[in-house]
């Protein structure tokens, strides 16, 4: 459905009813599928027929998902795995084993920092990260002749860097490797990586595709546009006969398929982390109001991005859609109408202790591990996502101590801008609190103690001074 816009594709993308046939995409809820013959069940395992033998493979639901999604990102095709972490590791493990190199932005997802410089280390695979803002010749120095991959988000998780695709496309092609980009914060509504140089798409459809935080999964989108036989002495898992697989050559046999081929029919057959066909389901209906939500959770963090920008208890916000935002020129180059998402980071003058008072003092916030839903969450990075990181991945992370993420929802935003009003003004009755207790709490010590007033003074204005901040 090449010619049809985003909204009509999120509907009827991927299935089309014959007559009589369900309107809804059905959920195939079943294991296993019948043959007549053993040649016809051979064929199938010899990759020479298309057709459904076993779920962790196949599924008439999934494959449907699957080929939505990768109409949306313009790809030639996808593949949909348990989740967006499953999504991240399949796509690199792909196209590299041990002994290979892989070369990341370092603000990305704390998990996937974690998947990407620790799990994948002791599979005896390396990873260095670089400044997504790094000039060319930095982000190229860190490449090696074993160098694989270039990882990185279009919007990062959860310091909201927006990456410039275009330079990071021009090294990774320089240096005969695919550009690998994770596009969940953005969404194929508001970006589509391969139109400006991305090969390879990830996604957590957990997050906005989904909507309803009520399934978790992943997807990976493959452009077609990467030449593996060109770089064949590097990529021999695709262009050399797999001998796990009756010596198939997948970009002979499948052409511009042959990297979603490989990564259905030897890893998800080794490590199995298919979705089931009832979240595959889940997302669909999800995908079906994707435009529209993303839209509404898009004007909803404008709105309140703009209040908390003009807050005097807020220091500092980080959100591209306002124009004194250190990445607005690049989310108009490359945002549909440069919006972004519905994610804003920010942090309040009185920093990490702050943060925690006027997390814990919303209302209609839930403070929760997850983002991109239809309500609005809230999350303290360090303390959460990047607990496992050391105060210098934090940096690297784009992670401060006081940073809060907080996921607009759909609500009416007149709603959510008056719930963060009143966690705020509590934060600052709570301070006044504490001075006026702190300064009664002094008075009792120093008249029981009989210390010299001048010493008096200069403590009770240190206390002071110290729970007004």
């Amino acid at each position: 459905m090449s010619d049809f816009k985003v909204e009509t594709k999120c509907l009827h993308s991927g299935y089309t009813p014959s007559k009589g046939e369900p309107c809804a995409l059905p959920i195939y809820q079943s294991t296993t599928y019948k043959y007549d013959t053993t040649d016809e069940m051979g064929q199938l395992f010899d990759l020479k027929a298309e057709g459904y033998f076993y779920t962790r493979l196949q599924n008439p639901t999934n494959d449907a998902v699957a080929a939505k999604i990768a109409d949306l990102e313009g790809g030639v095709a996808a593949i949909l795995t348990s989740s967006g972490q499953a999504a991240n590791f399949y796509a690199v493990f792909n196209i590299c084993e041990a002994g290979d190199h892989v070369v990341a932005a370092s603000t990305i997802y704390g998990g996937t920092f974690n998947l990407l410089a620790v799990t994948f280390k002791k599979l005896g695979i390396d990873c260095t990260f670089v400044d997504t803002d790094a000039s060319p010749e930095e982000i190229a120095a860190a490449f090696r002749p074993n160098t694989k991959v270039l990882f990185a988000e279009t919007i990062a998780n959860p310091a909201l860097v927006i990456l410039d695709i275009e330079k990071f496309a021009k090294v990774a092609h320089e240096h005969e490797v695919p550009l690998i980009v994770d596009n969940t914060f953005a969404t194929p509504v508001n970006c589509r990586p391969f139109e400006w140089g991305a090969d390879i798409v990830t996604h957590s459809t957990t997050k906005y595709m989904d909507g309803h935080a009520v399934q978790v999964g992943g997807a990976i989108v493959d452009s077609g546009n990467f030449d593996w036989d060109a770089c064949g002495h590097k990529y021999h898992g695709l262009t050399e006969p797999d001998e796990s697989y009756h010596g198939v050559i997948y970009t002979k046999q499948f052409g511009k398929k042959a990297y979603i081929t490989k990564a259905t029919s030897q890893l998800m057959r080794d490590l199995g982390s298919i979705p089931s066909p009832t979240n595959c389901f889940l997302l669909n209906l999800g995908l079906e109001t994707l435009p529209l939500r993303v839209e509404r959770h898009c004007y909803n963090a404008q709105r309140i991005a703009e209040f908390l920008n003009a807050h005097e208890k807020v220091s500092h916000v980080n959100y591209a859609g306002l124009p004194d935002d250190k990445y607005y020129v690049l989310a108009q180059k490359y945002m549909n109408e440069g919006r972004t998402c519905g994610v804003i980071s920010f942090e309040l003058t009185g920093g990490r202790e702050a943060a925690v008072r006027f997390m814990d003092s919303l209302k209609l916030a839930t403070i929760a591990t997850h983002v991109a839903a239809s309500k609005t969450m809230i999350l303290h990075p360090a303390s959460h996502t990047h607990r496992q990181m050391n105060d210098e991945q934090l940096v690297e992370a784009g992670v401060s101590p006081g940073m809060i993420r907080l996921s607009v929802g759909i609500e009416n935003v007149e709603d959510i801008i008056a719930d963060i009003e009143q966690a705020l003004k509590n934060d600052i009755k709570d301070n006044f609190k504490k001075s006026e207790r702190t300064s009664e709490m002094i008075t009792d010590i120093t008249d029981h103690f009989q210390i010299l007033p001048d010493f008096y003074f200069q403590v009770k204005r240190i206390f002071a001074i110290r729970f007004a901040t």
